[in-house]
């Protein structure tokens, strides 16, 4: 996989083009599948049609996902080819009584106000969104992510420069329990993400819409119950059959979920309980400081369109104490994190899927959040699932198949969710 991190993280990456979101939370995720990088879409308009009906979609992301009341203004952001979508997330907005501002990105754009704006300029705040922070009460954001590695040659030290220069305006943002709302979440359905999990196009849309119009009231239900069950737990331990390792404490500590409700409670919690990721479905807890302990092992991931090989992150005392692997796709994760700043080793988060509607191909190596019985390891920021920490970086990984023990009790079994 690689990054997660808050919706309005991602929105403003999008606004001054770091790559930080784009490789993952995207949320975006990488396969750890064997095959050669799949060819970046070309981002024509899809011919085999939307796969939903994007104007109930529309109002059910207003009312339901993202609980738009009147009055309030609403910052809706997302790609040409889902106009459609966002011009009716738009409508939906304002028939609520609520006032819409929708912004274009792409990826050709953002690689051009990378590449083409002075290295020097990579330092400067943005004033603009920081008065938008001050206006706006909702952000609803469409990840797409049309090309692949779309930034993959952008420098570390600039990446890393812009990501810093943002944080004042994510603070903003959090500060005033924006809600937000991210479309997307590392299954958008391209040509190149279907390659990854070993489907074609058309499987992969079907997924996706599934996923989405999963049952919400269900899903909240079920999240209510995986809530509960590890609120009451103390040590998680995480093996799977490549060699992870892992334990780690999570006594005392807040559970959060996206389930695809906004509720009045979620709302005025704002921060990590305000963040909704469609398709939904995850619970997700953040560790005792200091207490992970273990390595992560991947056999093989891809990181902006690059694979890595044998990779293995070791923690002690909660830190990141080795980073190993090899490949083009490591040289350039390794580049990236050694450019970071504080906060990039700490061990962060404990993820587990929850969806029942996302069902991946056995041998995809999914790398997503959200299918039922998927377990997501990572470091860095974890704001976004309940934590304090605010690194700009991020990095995160799924382990299909693994399982979980809480206080020794079996709660995941070889990917096959028991809560």
């Amino acid at each position: 996989m690689a990054q997660r991190l808050p919706v309005a993280s991602c929105l403003i990456a999008a606004a001054i083009f770091i790559s930080a979101c784009g490789g993952a939370r995207e949320s975006d995720t990488a396969s750890t599948s064997t095959s050669s990088p799949a060819p970046a879409a070309t981002g024509e308009p899809d011919e085999e049609g939307p796969g939903t009906d994007l104007e109930q979609l529309a109002e059910r992301i207003v009312r339901q996902s993202a609980g738009v009341t009147q009055g309030e203004h609403v910052l809706i952001t997302g790609g040409a080819q889902d106009q459609e979508l966002l011009e009716n997330i738009a409508v939906h907005v304002r028939r609520a009584g609520a006032f819409p501002l929708v912004t274009l990105s792409s990826d050709r754009m953002g690689k051009r106000l990378f590449h083409d704006v002075p290295a020097e300029l990579d330092t400067q705040r943005n004033t603009l969104w920081m008065k938008l922070a001050e206006h706006v009460d909702a952000v609803i954001t469409v990840v797409d992510n049309l090309e692949e590695g779309h930034l993959a040659d952008a420098e570390p030290a600039r990446v890393a420069a812009r990501a810093n220069a943002a944080q004042p305006m994510v603070e903003a943002f959090l500060k005033r329990g924006v809600r937000q709302v991210e479309v997307g979440n590392g299954l958008y359905p391209t040509e190149w993400r279907a390659r990854r999990y070993g489907m074609d196009h058309a499987d992969l849309k079907k997924t996706f819409w599934e996923g989405v119009n999963v049952d919400y009231s269900s899903l909240a239900a079920r999240a209510g119950e995986v809530s509960k069950v590890l609120a009451g737990g103390s040590e998680i331990h995480v093996t799977d059959p490549h060699g992870t390792d892992l334990k780690v404490r999570i006594q005392g500590r807040p559970v959060h979920s996206s389930d695809g409700v906004m509720s009045p409670e979620k709302a005025k919690k704002g921060g990590a309980a305000a963040n909704v990721y469609l398709p939904a479905g995850e619970v997700y807890v953040t560790p005792v400081p200091g207490t992970a302990e273990g390595t992560i092992v991947r056999p093989s991931e891809y990181f902006e369109g690059q694979e890595i090989k044998d990779l293995r992150l070791t923690f002690a005392g909660g830190k990141l104490t080795s980073l190993t692997g090899s490949g083009p796709g490591f040289e350039r994760m390794k580049a990236m994190y050694d450019a970071a700043g504080p906060g990039k080793e700490m061990f962060a988060v404990v993820d587990f899927g929850i969806n029942p509607n996302i069902k991946l191909p056995a041998d995809s190596g999914t790398g997503n959040w959200v299918p039922a019985g998927t377990v997501s390891l990572g470091m860095g920021n974890n704001v976004w699932a309940g934590g304090d920490n605010r690194s700009p970086y991020g990095f995160f990984v799924s382990l299909p198949g693994s399982s979980v023990t809480l206080d020794g009790r079996p709660i995941v079994e070889k990917g096959q969710l028991k809560m």
